[in-house]
């Protein structure tokens, strides 16, 4: 056990954010922890971290929070802070100070151990020596010697290259520094890792190998993530704050919502029969208090009211965003062809060509995803589209009765100083305040909320004032970019089935997986100097991906082994498969017994470096070791590589 919570109550301003919550952390546990936007997931994590107290409560509800003294709890917060004047290598390194501290006392008692004097005093070189043996045996036991090697794998996969190790933190964007701090967390590797939205700001490369990263993570997580796509990858139960209480759900996301809809729709019944009960006892006391021959009975049933356990109705059954796209004119089939434009973006001498000579065309009814690296130009290239930015040469052709209605990530239609009631009304005079509340309404802007600024509502509302934008402007073509970024769970599942049921078209550029695997027919890929399209969602794109990999392996492999074509005429080809087959049954045995002598000579190397490690006069050269303790993990490696080549080859 890492962590339990016992009746965790919290409240704010005097309304209650969290309700008798019991969640027990074990070693192991992948947790995902969702709930719609202000429902205390980001308090509850602060009180997990210690970083605020639950409020006190009365017995029997005292609540109990018990924390194995030997974990430690490692905290990804939406803005994390790094140490602006360090270097990215130097605050990794900080990480493993105490490691690198202990590396240089080891030099330095290899130094004293190494003067001829220091064997005079006898008890003082045994104290020396007994250091040593303890502080070698903790570098050891800690990984000490390959220290280089998972900072460079962690600050690659997270997409800090080696030329970038030496750059200040200062000079990095918003999105580089919280890539960067999880990058920092994910060497500390704590017992129980906690992430609040660790996929923002990453791109796919990214993502997906933090997931693989993730999968083999020794201790706990606990994910705070709209990613549901990451959250069916990784997470083995799902906790729901709900109403301010927790529901704990075993399996992942998907699992998680076939569950929450049965026992939604068997609290409704019980909801239900509970209701009816209660208007019974309530329409019996109404009839009989009153009566002399009946009181006592009516009394009775009072008592017996006040006794039920209520149940709340579920929260299915609450007001949801309605949002549907419409249009009215209907545009021809060839709806856009763009030919052999650049994406650029600065002016001047600050210009920089991002793609060039992207061509691609887009057919009415069409959904299409268009993804790419972060700082491909994605956004640049929507923009582009609709010449909102200049595009320098090329040719971009819209189809007649085209009408485009445009979500803008940044929201910079809105203008800040206006009220959310008023962002509608500059724009459609005729409206009356009735209207305008009762679309509001739709996507779940409603009460005082419409009478505050657009600068202070939160980027979700923000969101939402843009889709009830759009609504009214009957786009036959809807162009979004990052649609998703701020919405909770709820929101985002009714936006999809609103843009899945608009038979216009869609150009949507997201790093949401689970939107785009739902939505896309078609996926656009933007690489550095082409445009690559994939049939399908996002499966669809991975699928060909992996064929497209396997292919070029096999071309390599045929080459590689002398491949020959075959001839023209039915007999040559039964022939040549017949051969072809006798030549590949002979390589593999070959192979195999290659594999079998490869992995004999590997093993032998690995036990005689174990050996050779194990010398005191190795143990007492801190470079040698380095070096033998590589060679050891490179041989391990290989040799592992080479079984399974040979496990796979004597299978098939």
């Amino acid at each position: 056990m890492i962590i339990s919570l016992e009746n965790i109550y919290k409240y704010y301003n005097g309304n209650q954010v969290l309700r008798n919550i019991s969640l027990t952390i074990e070693d192991n546990d992948r947790i995902g922890l969702i709930g719609i936007n202000g429902s205390g997931k980001t308090t509850l994590l602060r009180i997990i971290t210690g970083d605020e107290l639950p409020d006190k409560q009365p017995e029997p509800n005292t609540e109990r929070i018990s924390v194995n003294k030997n974990v430690t709890i490692g905290y990804l917060a939406q803005n994390s802070g790094l140490d602006r004047d360090n270097t990215i290598i130097g605050e990794m390194k900080g990480v493993f100070s105490g490691l690198l501290e202990t590396a240089q006392r080891l030099r330095e008692l290899e130094t004293i151990m190494s003067q001829p004097d220091s064997h005079n005093d006898e008890i003082k070189y045994k104290s020396i020596a007994d250091e040593y043996s303890r502080k070698t045996a903790y570098f050891e036991t800690n990984d000490g010697y390959i220290i280089d090697v998972k900072i460079s794998k962690v600050l690659n996969g997270m997409g800090f290259p080696q030329e970038m190790h030496e750059r200040d933190i200062k000079t990095l964007s918003g999105g580089e520094k919280t890539r960067l701090a999880l990058a920092k967390l994910l060497l500390e590797n704590p017992s129980l890792l906690i992430l609040d939205e660790p996929t923002n700001h990453l791109d796919f490369n990214t993502i997906m190998w933090l997931e693989e990263y993730l999968q083999d993570y020794k201790g706990a997580l606990l994910i705070v993530s709209h990613d549901r796509y990451f959250l069916d990858r990784l997470t083995t139960s799902v906790c729901e704050i709900e109403r301010g209480t927790l529901r704990r759900f075993k399996g992942n996301y998907s699992a998680f919502t076939v569950q929450k809809q049965a026992f939604n729709e068997r609290r409704m019944k019980e909801y239900l029969a509970q209701q009816e009960e209660i208007a019974k006892l309530e329409d019996y006391i109404a009839k009989n208090l009153v009566r002399a021959s009946t009181s006592n009975m009516a009394k009775s049933r009072i008592k017996k009211l006040e006794a039920i356990k209520r149940v709340e109705k579920p929260v299915m059954y609450e007001k949801q965003a309605k949002i549907k796209f419409e249009y009215d004119l209907v545009p021809p089939v060839d709806l856009l062809a763009v030919k052999n434009i650049d994406i650029t973006v600065g002016e001047g001498n600050d210009k920089t060509t991002l793609v060039e000579s992207l061509s691609f065309s887009i057919r009415r009814g069409e959904k299409v995803a268009v993804i790419g690296s972060n700082g491909i130009g994605k956004s640049s290239l929507l923009k582009i589209i609709q010449r909102k930015l200049p595009c320098s040469h090329g040719i971009i052709e819209w189809a007649k009765n085209v009408r485009i209605s445009y979500f803008d990530q940044e929201n910079a239609q809105l203008s800040m100083n206006d009220t959310v009631i008023d962002a509608i009304h500059k724009r459609y005079r005729t409206m009356t305040e009735q209207t305008i509340r009762s679309l509001l309404g739709c996507v779940r802007l409603t009460g005082e909320n419409v009478f505050k600024t657009v600068g202070v509502i939160s980027g979700g509302e923000r969101a939402k004032l843009c889709f009830a934008l759009m609504m009214l402007e009957r786009g036959n073509v809807l162009i979004l970019d990052e649609p998703t970024n701020h919405l909770d769970i709820d929101t985002k599942e009714v936006l999809e089935d609103a843009l899945c049921s608009f038979d216009g078209t869609v150009i949507f550029v997201s790093h949401d997986r689970y939107l785009i695997n739902k939505l896309a027919s078609r996926v656009i890929e933007i690489t550095d100097n082409s445009a690559e399209s994939f049939e399908g969602g996002f499966e669809g794109y991975l699928s060909a991906k992996k064929e497209r990999g396997a292919e070029n392996e096999r071309i390599v492999t045929e080459e590689k082994a002398g491949y020959e074509k075959p001839q023209d005429d039915e007999k040559s080809v039964k022939s040549y498969r017949t051969r072809e087959q006798r030549s590949a049954d002979a390589k593999k045995r070959q192979r195999i017994r290659e594999l079998e002598d490869e992995i004999d000579k590997l093993e032998a190397i690995i036990i005689k470096l174990q050996d050779e490690m194990a010398m005191p006069e190795v143990c007492a050269d801190y470079q040698l070791m380095q070096e033998k303790y590589g060679q050891l993990e490179e041989y391990r490696k290989l040799c592992s590589d080479y079984t399974d080549e040979w496990a796979e080859l004597c299978d098939n």
